[in-house]
């Protein structure tokens, strides 16, 4: 099944090294490691039957290369978000020129001050999307969001954080009503009729796959996740992402898929 026909993704810029971290992680990112990495995820992604817009670094912004936050795309519109994170702040008017490649100015929404969302907190299911209350998104930013859905015939539910940074740090749907779960979405529930399968804490930081037309990513060095993906019936691809790990950055913050 084809979903997805469109990715857009930033390189990292060297000032990575200065991401935002909240120091689950130890280390610095190593910027020539971040820039192979990359490379290597943007082939990955192509092997799953997409195109690729890459976007040039922006020493600016730290984090500019997580381009899920500053926008989210759905079947229906764009809407370019409000970061929560002073330093992050600028990354949302970066990527109006890309997202206008593919959407006409009256299908590309915004969310205004004093309203923030990232992107890394909305998980869509189908023409749902599971919102995270957190210190990045904030009630306004989930009002406004579910307004702008509502206007394209799409639903929005609040899910309270209380331990990750994002709700996509430990929780991620596969499709096929399959979710991976880990740390304090394991007992949520909001999430009671999916098909869970839940990531040992060891191995938590792997709950942030993704699907992509059917085959789905993994973070190198999971093992357990990535069996568990492949008894779920699914093709895998595996891409190294320590580098971004350090600064809390995962697989889906990566990239804007669509």
């Amino acid at each position: 099944m084809k979903k997805f026909n469109n990715v857009i993704v930033r390189k990292p810029c060297r000032a990575l090294v200065d991401g935002i971290s909240g120091g689950t992680y130890e280390g610095k990112p190593d910027y020539e490691k971040a820039v192979v990495q990359h490379a290597a995820y943007r082939e990955a992604l192509k092997k799953c039957g997409v195109e690729v817009t890459v976007l040039e670094a922006d020493e600016r912004y730290p984090d500019s290369c997580f381009v899920e936050d500053p926008a989210l795309i759905t079947s229906k519109c764009a809407i370019i978000t409000n970061p929560g994170a002073e330093s992050r702040k600028g990354e949302e008017k970066e990527i109006i020129g890309a997202v206008k490649k593919f959407f006409s100015d009256d299908k590309i929404e915004f969310i205004k001050d004093p309203g923030t969302l990232e992107g890394g907190d909305v998980m869509m299911v189908g023409d749902h999307f599971y919102v995270g209350r957190s210190a990045r998104t904030n009630e306004e930013g989930i009002r406004q969001l579910t307004e702008i859905l509502a206007k394209y015939g799409m639903t929005c539910s609040e899910v309270k954080l209380e331990e990750v940074l994002h709700l996509k740090t430990g929780i991620n749907y596969l499709e096929d009503n399959n979710m991976l779960v880990s740390g304090e979405f394991v007992t949520k529930p909001d999430f009671e009729k999916f098909n869970k399968v839940e990531i040992p804490e060891d191995e938590a930081y792997a709950a942030n796959c993704i699907w992509m037309n059917g085959t789905v990513i993994v973070p190198e060095g999971y093992p357990t996740v990535l069996k568990a993906v492949q008894d779920l019936g699914y093709k895998t691809l595996v891409v190294d992402t320590s580098e971004y790990r350090k600064v809390d950055g995962g697989l889906s913050c990566l990239s804007l898929r669509f």
